[in-house]
């Protein structure tokens, strides 16, 4: 089977914690900017007019050469065909997914301690998002801060590319990536920022520094 590719740089889409920018928009900015990958989170609204965001953003993806990853809704993933989803610790289960969404797509899975990111290994998962690393305002659920040495300790110990969320910027992008994070997840650090598309070329420069 091939090789899938994680891409370096997640920027997760939301409408909650800043207004002045659409998912639809926040993607073509993004993609313009260099994000390999986008993920869409919304936790609330229709599953119809989910779907047709979602298929938008899958589109602007395409045509710019990022993956197109949903949060937690594997039924609106197989609607749009993205690429695949991410899956919290209390989300559709990642075996489950796997059956539904097959070989090919990627799966993702959220964990905060070792354990954890070995459950999503054995699980099937083909690359966990280990966090928050820092403090963060922008996920409401996000549990207590993990810290660089979990990072460090999961980095070394499981066989997945490990992507780093909470908390950080282009500023914390280097000892993020120093010590063993495959790349890293940011919300508020593009879609807070006045110019998103200025911010992922910031964080793209600081992932090759």
């Amino acid at each position: 089977m091939m090789k899938k590719k994680i891409g370096k740089l997640h920027v997760l889409t939301d409408t909650v914690v800043q207004c002045r920018f659409s998912h639809v928009q926040l993607t073509e900015m993004a993609v313009r900017g260099g994000a390999n990958t986008i993920q869409f989170r919304q936790k609330t609204g229709s599953t119809r007019e989910m779907i047709d965001l979602s298929l938008k953003m899958r589109t602007l993806c395409a045509h710019g050469g990022a993956s197109f990853i949903v949060n937690d809704r594997v039924d609106i993933a197989l609607a749009c065909n993205a690429h695949g989803v991410h899956l919290g610790q209390d989300d559709f289960p990642i075996p489950l997914a796997r059956e539904l969404l097959g070989p090919e797509r990627i799966i993702g899975g959220s964990a905060s301690t070792l354990e954890e990111a070995r459950k999503c290994v054995s699980d099937g998962a083909d690359y966990v998002g280990l966090g928050p690393v820092y403090p963060t305002g922008s996920k409401e659920d996000a549990g207590p801060v993990v810290g660089i040495e979990t990072l460090k300790q999961v980095a070394a110990q499981i066989p997945v590319p490990v992507i780093a969320i909470g908390g950080i910027d282009e500023t914390k992008t280097p000892e993020i990536m120093g010590a063993g994070a495959h790349g890293i997840a940011v919300i508020s650090a593009v879609c807070c920022r006045q110019d998103p598309e200025a911010a992922v070329r910031a964080l793209c420069k600081a992932l090759t520094t």
